[in-house]
């Protein structure tokens, strides 16, 4: 199977050192196995998007040296790819309608009708699972999940398991904004660009189950994963994000950025001249600890 990886960034704003990292490890495992480095600018939230952030990513990648290949995918752009996978679903008679409110979930978590999960993810209690409440109209639509325990080998952080149906719940797939879901919409472009191999930072980590669970419904092949350190923020102790303030990184001194990158992923310092041979020996050196 030939190595497909990608980077898939949020527009929500410029690349920081957190965000970097993450850039460097996905672009260094592709380059390590010989495969392909994809780009994916992931707008399909767009009321978070902020216009020419995406360019700004672009420019900051391609001042670092690290260059993608192929085409870039808009998720903004592929509507009717995520319908069509709905469609697939709803046909299977896995989707249903929801009127639940933001609150009514909140509140039923605090009558404690549900358990919070490892990362204070509350699960969905499954109100309108067998139908809509007299009155209600379907806000959301949500996966019927199935029971069981999803496992996985994550190649950074070992054997993870999580039992979706109770951790998660049935989660949205269209939000009662009208837009596409998160979980969808990764599962739907994964597959069009024939990735095979998910480095991410370990916020997502959370994620992965119920998108392996996604996935397999949909009839996709499974994927390897990788979840990478977060970089924390050493005053807050969040993690660094463009919702916390985190800087954008520095272009204009691009060899220290990639460095500081590599040593947040926990790496010894490389003794490099220039970003070309950075970046050589630093695939050299990430080959080695992740071998094919």
């Amino acid at each position: 199977m030939n190595y497909v990886g990608r980077f898939a960034p949020s527009p929500s704003g410029p690349l920081h050192a957190g965000s970097l990292a993450t850039a460097l490890a996905s672009w260094l495992d592709a380059r390590a196995q010989g495969g392909r480095w994809l780009l994916r600018i992931e707008d399909v939230d767009t009321p978070r998007t902020v216009p020419g952030a995406a360019q700004v990513i672009m420019g900051q990648l391609q001042a670092l040296g690290l260059l993608w290949d192929g085409d870039i995918i808009w998720q903004s752009r592929r509507g009717d790819a995520y319908q069509a996978a709905f469609d697939s679903l709803a046909a299977q008679g896995l989707i249903y309608g929801c009127g639940c409110t933001r609150r009514e979930i909140a509140d039923s978590a605090l009558r404690g009708q549900t358990a919070p999960g490892a990362d204070g993810e509350r699960p969905y209690p499954g109100t309108c699972r067998h139908g809509l409440p007299e009155g209600r109209q379907a806000r959301a639509w949500r996966l019927r999940v199935p029971d069981g325990v999803e496992r996985f080998e994550d190649r950074w952080l070992g054997p993870q398991e999580q039992d979706v149906a109770q951790a998660v719940g049935d989660f949205a797939l269209r939000r009662a904004d009208g837009l596409w879901a998160y979980q969808l919409a990764v599962v739907v472009d994964d597959a069009a660009q024939g990735v095979t191999d998910v480095v991410r930072g370990a916020d997502l980590l959370s994620s992965t189950a119920r998108q392996r669970v996604l996935g397999r419904l949909l009839g996709l092949p499974d994927l390897r994963y990788m979840h990478v350190p977060l970089i924390l923020d050493p005053a807050s102790g969040l993690k660094l994000s463009k919702q916390n303030g985190a800087p954008p990184i520095d272009t204009g001194a691009p060899l220290q950025a990639l460095e500081a990158a590599w040593s947040a992923l926990g790496f010894t310092p490389l003794s490099a001249d220039g970003i070309a041979p950075f970046l050589s020996e630093a695939t050299s050196r990430w080959a080695a600890r992740f071998p094919r």
